[in-house]
């Protein structure tokens, strides 16, 4: 119990009001463009949020959508924020069809550090292409990810088509 109640929140604010080391927040910022925005791996960042391929993937193509605000917790979020979160998920999807062909998808939200959150202060959608026969039972069993294509491969992919023949979302 002493550890657990102990553990830190990870919201500690910098100089700009964002906190501290959260990518999201890079991702979001205003302050970031064209080059920079590519090295974070954004896809799309609009007034709804930000589309960009996790760096820590379970599978290539695995991307998150999160708000533009440093918001913990789905409750907390706005209806416009959390359409706003469905719309580029569903982006997502449409990109991750036209380039990867997945036969499904995995999609949801990790709410809290023991739920699993990487980032628990800043909430963010998982979008994570699948395929029959894909081998994500190795990160379960074996603590080992088995990612078939280079994540700046994937990237500079979705990016061409996203910019090419943009999804209607």
């Amino acid at each position: 119990m002493a550890y657990i109640s102990g553990l830190d929140g990870g919201d500690t604010p910098a100089k700009d009001g964002s906190p501290e080391g959260c990518f999201l927040c890079d991702a979001a910022s205003e302050l970031k463009a064209g080059v920079e925005l590519d090295r974070l791996l954004v896809l799309k960042r609009d007034e709804r949020g930000v589309l960009m391929l996790n760096r820590y993937p379970y599978t290539n193509g695995h991307m998150l959508a999160a708000p533009l605000d440093h918001v913990g917790d789905i409750s907390d979020l706005s209806a416009v924020q959390r359409a706003g979160l469905m719309e580029l998920s569903e982006l997502g999807v449409q990109l991750l069809r036209k380039t990867m062909n997945p036969q499904g998808f995995n999609i949801g939200m990790n709410l809290g550090r023991c739920a699993g959150a990487g980032l628990p202060g800043h909430a963010h959608m998982h979008v994570v292409p699948r395929w029959n026969g894909d081998v994500n039972f190795m990160h379960t069993i074996g603590q080992v990810r088995v990612i078939p294509q280079a994540l700046e491969e994937s990237f500079a992919m979705l990016k061409a088509a996203l910019t090419a023949n943009p999804p209607e979302a």
